[in-house]
């Protein structure tokens, strides 16, 4: 019997040993109530012992948690519905009040992290939204740090994962992109426009001076025409020179019509062709009467 005892003591203190020892990670603590209250600080890491059935232990992880904020629909500022979807990024700084200060602490920053996103975009406009993340990113984790710090929680990170806006928005930002684009492309023609006028006003200027540089020109474009194995060949007539032979021209013309205008006007001598004699007709005699050799206006008489 003695021996039975032996065994069932050995049994029941090995049994009561390994009850009172607890092993924790070095990313753990362990908050320890005993009979109901907290005892002491977080303990671990490492071998710890605890009083069986007097002594109950709650685990706590200090390493950083993802949590996923689902997509919520925002009206923005300027009364644009968007999709915004976000993640934050927290971690328990004080094991203790995370325990006794609230329940369950993901589901509680889930709530507030999807109440204040929904908070700050609102109070953005749709271009400030888009351009200005890392602002928005930063006041939704100040706001968070002030809700979550009696919590015993610290949040690190959070960032706006998607934004997702309507197709006619969409569109309406392509066309508004386009003629952006269209804008600058514009510019940048005239631009080299510009400096292209420029180089042909120099260039014109060298050639004026030099006009052996316009025979080079033309030979040089000849040569270029003459890679192509092409069977007319166009010499260029000098230009230069017609221009002052045609700006010699029309200096004379201009002078000839200054002298005609400055002349003096002699009128010349109207000469007008005779007037027609114009014969009024004999006037009518009357019947039965002569003339002064016995005839009348009836015909001849008989005797």
């Amino acid at each position: 019997m003695i021996v039975v005892y032996v065994i069932i003591a050995v049994v029941v203190v090995v049994i009561a040993i390994a009850m009172s020892v607890r092993i924790i990670k070095q990313y753990e603590r362990v908050v320890l109530f005993q009979l109901g209250k907290v005892k002491d600080q977080a303990r671990g890491p490492g071998l710890i012992f605890i009083v069986p059935f007097v002594d109950r232990v709650h685990r706590v992880s200090l390493r950083i948690i993802t949590m996923p904020i689902q997509s919520q629909g925002i009206i923005t500022k300027d009364n644009v519905t968007i999709d915004v979807a976000a993640v934050a990024y927290y971690r328990i700084k004080d094991p203790i009040r995370s325990v006794i200060a609230i329940e369950n602490v993901e589901a509680a920053i889930d709530q507030i992290a999807q109440t204040t996103l929904r908070s700050v975009v609102g109070r953005h406009t749709l271009d400030d939204a888009l351009s200005e993340t890392d602002t928005i990113n930063q006041n939704i984790k100040e706001i968070l740090d002030v809700q979550t710090e009696e919590w015993g929680i610290e949040v690190t990170v959070v960032e706006l994962r998607d934004i997702q806006l309507p197709a006619s928005m969409q569109r309406a930002m392509a066309r508004q992109a386009e003629a952006e684009r269209e804008k600058r492309a514009k510019i940048i023609a005239a631009e080299g426009e510009a400096l292209a006028a420029g180089e042909l006003a120099q260039a014109s200027d060298v050639m004026m001076a030099h006009p052996l540089a316009l025979q080079l020109r033309n030979l040089q474009t000849l040569v270029e025409v003459a890679v192509d194995k092409n069977s007319t060949v166009v010499f260029p007539a000098p230009l230069m020179s017609t221009i002052g032979e045609l700006g010699e021209f029309l200096a004379r013309e201009s002078k000839a019509v200054d002298k005609l205008s400055t002349a003096p006007v002699v009128p010349a001598p109207s000469v007008l062709p005779p007037a027609p004699t114009v014969v009024p007709p004999a006037p009518a005699m009357p019947a039965g009467s002569t003339n002064g050799a016995g005839s009348t206006n009836g015909g001849p008489t008989s005797a």
